[in-house]
């Protein structure tokens, strides 16, 4: 996969929660294992209305967010399955990196984004951010009260720069792991791929052994 790079692009925001895999690519959409064509079946049943043409009412289906590569959403997103297709789509649509919000709620912490997606995230090369909740709503204010709203995303700082008026920036945390696989564009197979040798030595004693 590509290594990822410094973003900016144009913030859009999808301002629900608990936005689950069967609502980002569903379910008629997976008989394909091809790993492409989904990004314009992303968000389908809210994207079109039932004759096929676009939902006006649908956020993201504004001109303002055209080509947008940063989405911001709430929390718990891409819960449900573990359909890697989920995060397919979301790249094949143009999307970069994912923005949500933890929570804490009645003691309990939801994050910003299910576990599975999260994973299946990092193997596709897209960024998942998890900000507070604070500033996930300050973001959300920001892009309605200014539209083409950038912002540029650098992965080694860490951090989130909006581009409205004077220059904010916000900071995020990530797993050293998770962050080494992104900039270094590793998934599971290039991972596999550098223990290559050693994999090979081991087949090599293994097989020595097996016919003595």
């Amino acid at each position: 996969m590509q290594a990822f790079e410094t973003q900016r692009g144009i913030v859009a925001t999808l301002d629900r929660a608990n936005v689950d895999t069967d609502q980002i690519i569903p379910k008629q959409f997976l008989k394909s294992i091809a790993r492409t064509g989904f990004g314009e079946s992303l968000f389908f049943d809210w994207a079109l209305l039932p004759d096929g043409s676009p939902n006006p009412e649908f956020e993201l289906n504004q001109p303002r967010f055209d080509g947008a590569k940063i989405l911001v959403a709430r929390n718990n997103f891409g819960c449900g399955s573990s359909r890697e297709h989920a995060v397919w789509a979301v790249v094949q649509a143009g999307y970069t990196v994912l923005v949500g919000p933890r929570k804490e709620q009645d003691g309990n912490r939801i994050p910003a984004f299910a576990d599975i997606f999260a994973n299946n995230s990092v193997k596709n090369g897209l960024l998942t951010v998890e900000l507070s909740e604070d500033d996930v709503d300050h973001i959300f204010e920001l892009v309605t009260g200014n539209e083409g709203l950038e912002a540029t995303v650098d992965l080694e700082a860490q951090t989130i720069t909006l581009h409205a008026g004077d220059d904010e920036t916000l900071a995020f945390d990530i797993d050293p792991i998770k962050k080494e696989h992104l900039t270094r564009g590793l998934d599971d197979i290039a991972l596999t791929l550098e223990r290559a040798s050693e994999i090979d030595a081991f087949e090599a004693d293994h097989n020595v052994q097996m016919a003595g």
